[in-house]
């Protein structure tokens, strides 16, 4: 998930026609709402279940599901857009908010964005209850069930700020010696923290506020972006931009238990327990599936083609479902990642105009 300039913004009038539509029906992607799905690719039990479109401006990064309250968050531009899980129909948006990602509290109720400063505010009625100013340059973002704490991480120190998830104060701040990327909790008072920078994984005692050790990736992986976390059987999945590997790590000791290709330009990923599967989107428009056969046993167990620059993602764990962004780019201006000549572009790969495209991958 690396950091980028945000280059234009949401006008205010198209997040106030987005709040004011109603439930899409099955439209072509100009119109907004609900569209065809694309048809399975890549040989195994995944495919893109469902799609959907809505026109704006403004980049995008991060998309976050909340499985218990079926809602989707999609920071665009100046506002986190709100959608209904199931239906995709706008719900909300949260204002005046530059944000990266959010997390959720599911105790609390509360959301909280990787903004500066944080915005927090009610997941049923979004109403903005604080903004709370943090140091560093906000990136990242996690809930840890475990400590009540919301963890903020910046590429800049301090690299991580804990919030209490109650009442938005500031707990104290944790400098990691490197630049952050995706972290995961294992839910039992520990945080394991990518570092782009060092390659390694760092481990955080969420309670003390203490890195307690670091996992080197021994020259298997570099530029780790995406992480997954198999909590019950100590198990790391890092996701390596530089080459395009997934290595895999025993939290008890950062032992390197077996590497594995994936696709190029990985920038997020997870781990689904209830389906015993680590997985990695990528901005070449592919989606990695690695199935864990045992702790001691992994493989690739499918490639899913995505959509170009769909390099985000977050699993609906109700439905065993993975959800994946990207912009649509209009016509003449290349794909994601390219300019209008075809030629690869510094841009970020999803700034600037064009559709919002939601993909549903699941089986």
């Amino acid at each position: 998930m690396g950091k980028f300039n945000y280059t234009s913004w949401v006008l205010p009038q198209v997040a106030a026609a987005m709040l004011a539509a109603s439930a899409p029906a099955q439209t072509t992607p100009a119109d907004g709402g609900l569209m065809d799905p694309w048809p399975a690719t890549g040989s195994g039990p995944y495919k893109i279940v469902n799609t959907a479109s809505f026109p704006g401006d403004g980049a995008i990064h991060d998309v976050t599901v909340d499985s218990e309250s079926r809602r989707l968050y999609v920071p665009r531009g100046q506002a986190v857009l709100v959608f209904d899980l199931d239906t995709f129909k706008p719900v909300g948006a949260v204002t005046n908010t530059r944000a990266h990602t959010v997390a959720v509290d599911a105790t609390t109720h509360h959301v909280f964005a990787s903004s500066s400063p944080v915005a927090m505010w009610d997941a049923r009625t979004l109403a903005l209850i604080k903004t709370i100013p943090v140091a560093g340059d906000p990136d990242g973002i996690l809930d840890d069930p475990a400590s009540g704490r919301i963890f903020v991480f910046s590429h800049s120190a301090p690299n991580v700020t804990a919030i209490d998830a109650r009442d938005g104060s500031i707990v104290g701040t944790v400098d990691l010696g490197g630049e952050p990327e995706q972290a995961q909790t294992d839910g039992r008072g520990y945080l394991y923290v990518e570092l782009e920078d060092k390659d390694c994984v760092a481990v955080v005692d969420s309670g003390t506020l203490k890195m307690t050790g670091a996992y080197g990736l021994g020259g298997k992986g570099g530029g780790p972006e995406g992480l997954g976390l198999d909590a019950e059987n100590h198990l790391l999945f890092v996701f390596c931009r530089e080459p395009a590997t997934c290595v895999i790590l025993s939290t008890d000791d950062g032992k390197i238990l077996d590497t594995l290709p994936i696709g190029i330009g990985s920038d997020d990923g997870g781990f689904n327990p209830s389906t015993m599967e680590a997985f990695s989107s990528q901005r070449d428009g592919t989606l990695t599936i690695i199935k864990e056969r045992s702790a001691t046993s992994f493989v690739v167990e499918q490639t899913v083609t995505t959509k170009p620059g769909a390099k985000t993602c977050s699993l609906d764990t109700r439905k065993n479902q993975i959800v994946l962004i990207t912009l649509e780019r209009p016509p003449g201006a290349g794909q994601p990642g390219q300019s209008a000549g075809g030629h690869q572009s510094s841009r970020s790969p999803n700034s600037g105009s064009g559709s919002l495209d939601v993909l549903v991958v699941g089986r």
